[in-house]
């Protein structure tokens, strides 16, 4: 008799036996397709999260490899020594590495600062206590950019140009721009010429440099921080911030720009892709930099506070599969083993008829395999809404563990930020809260496959005892 129609009677004659290994399959299939289409749409969301936020890149001067590699002025007697000029990153430098295909953006910052002169005074709305000693506060902070639409108060508004422009990277080397407060204070006008003096000490003389710069007034800023009422040291006051070009800055720390441009400690780059550093590191190595003293290091915070938790909850999914999946074909053995045990007799009877052992294990097999194959066919049609509800359930609770541990941890240095000095009080990118699960062709069949391999599996384990037996020790020895 065909093993097919065997298997056909077989199912229909004990409905309840196989409503049973439907269900228990459908339960398989749903929670092995909804794992699938988590890890997919977790995938989907990493990938769309590489275009959406970068990876920031930072090349930063290694004290301890440019002394190793006797770039630094060794001391001498009494006097300490010195960073020689192979720790200047230079401006063009980082300029040729800014051009290469995987940098989206890329900025630097020359911190300097700067003395008041008898030209320009430091806005300071409530004096210093008597008595208290200013000589290294009372001096405005200068910093030297690239672009000062990417510097963060302006880009989020803090500030504003209200009167001439920002600096470009084709602005004039001696353009500064001053807060309104400092250019009322002084009667300052966009396009006037103002004097600084260096701010740093003169190590000749044991005292501050009294060398002046000249610079350009090209713009006036509005800071949205008011004055306080009380007294806050000059350099930490907003009003006082300069913004000058990098190789003004470079002039006010006491150096001359050189035909490499300005002198730089450190430069970010923010990636395109989070892949990519070691394209970077070649385009980097290209443009003439000495890697083992600058160093490329990667931040990527960011793209993994965006896309952590939706990992995570990928990772639960995976886990799941495989869970689920062993314990299923376990499950599914013991039940099909139980089963065959009490078809004995059918068997005896069969191989006594001279069915051959193998075509009454494929029956056993087509049963199970018809059980699995519907049941694929109900889990296909609502496991789309099943794995929506629980990947978002699972991605709620990654979200919020992940907000509850960045609210923990506090504030903390922001290395995005070209200046590596601000303070960031939250995370910039919030982290991925939803994900779009869509069920496709290679979705059903990977469960398909899978289903069918488990149906397989427990069918085959537990009936190779078949393949050993005769009628006789199954008809009078029972199991």
């Amino acid at each position: 008799m065909n093993l097919f129609k065997r298997a056909w009677w077989r199912l229909r004659a004990h409905p309840g036996k196989t409503v049973m290994l439907v269900g228990l399959f459908f339960v398989i299939c749903t929670l092995v397709l909804s794992g699938f289409l988590i890890r997919s749409a977790a995938a989907r969301a990493a990938e769309s999260a590489k275009g959406s936020v970068g990876v920031v890149a930072m090349m930063q001067l290694d004290v301890d490899a440019l002394i190793n590699s006797g770039g630094a002025t060794e001391s001498n007697g009494g006097q300490p020594g010195t960073i020689g000029a192979k720790g200047d990153l230079h401006s063009k430098l980082v300029d040729k590495i800014c051009e290469s295909s995987v940098v989206a953006q890329c900025n630097y910052t020359v911190d300097s600062a700067a003395a008041p002169t008898g030209q320009v005074k430091l806005h300071q709305p409530v004096p210093a206590p008597v008595g208290q000693d200013t000589t290294g506060t009372d001096l405005f902070k200068a910093s030297g950019v690239r672009d000062l639409d990417s510097v963060k108060e302006f880009h989020h508004g803090d500030s504003e140009i209200i009167s001439g422009s920002g600096l470009k990277r084709d602005s004039e080397s001696d353009m500064a721009v001053i807060e309104e407060r400092v250019a009322k204070d002084n009667h300052l006008e966009v396009g006037d010429k103002i004097k600084l003096r260096v701010g740093e000490i003169d190590p000749r003389k044991g005292g501050m440099s009294t060398k002046e710069v000249e610079f350009t007034v090209g713009g006036i800023y509005k800071n949205s921080i008011a004055d306080v009422g009380s007294y806050v040291p000059a350099v930490a006051d907003p009003s006082n911030q300069i913004y000058v070009t990098p190789e003004g800055a470079t002039r006010l720390l006491g150096k001359e720009p050189t035909a490499d441009g300005a002198a730089l400690r450190e430069a970010t780059f923010t990636l395109r892709n989070p892949d990519d550093l070691d394209e970077l590191k070649d385009d980097a190595k290209a443009a003439g930099a000495d890697l083992t003293i600058f160093p490329l290091s990667v931040n990527d915070k960011q793209y993994k506070t965006l896309v952590g938790p939706i990992s995570r909850t990928a990772d639960f999914a995976s886990l799941t599969v495989w869970l689920v999946a062993v314990a299923g074909t376990v499950i599914l053995a013991l039940i099909i083993a139980s089963n065959m045990r009490e078809r004995r007799k059918e068997m005896g009877i069969l191989f006594s008829l001279g069915e051959k052992k193998p075509k009454l294990l494929g029956q056993h097999l087509v049963e199970v395999v018809a059980c699995a194959a519907l049941a694929i066919g109900f889990a296909a049609a609502g496991s789309q809404f099943i794995a929506q509800g629980i990947g978002d359930q699972l991605l709620s609770s990654q979200v919020s563990s992940a907000e509850d541990s960045s609210a923990d941890q506090g504030p903390h240095q922001d290395l995005s930020d070209p200046n590596g000095l601000k303070k960031e009080e939250a995370p910039q990118a919030k982290p991925i809260d939803s994900m779009d699960i869509r069920l496709g062709a290679g979705d059903i069949g990977a469960v398909g496959a899978t289903g069918l391999g488990i149906a397989a599996l427990a069918t085959i384990v537990p009936g190779t005892r078949i393949l050993r037996l005769n009628p006789r020790d199954i008809l009078t020895k029972g199991d």
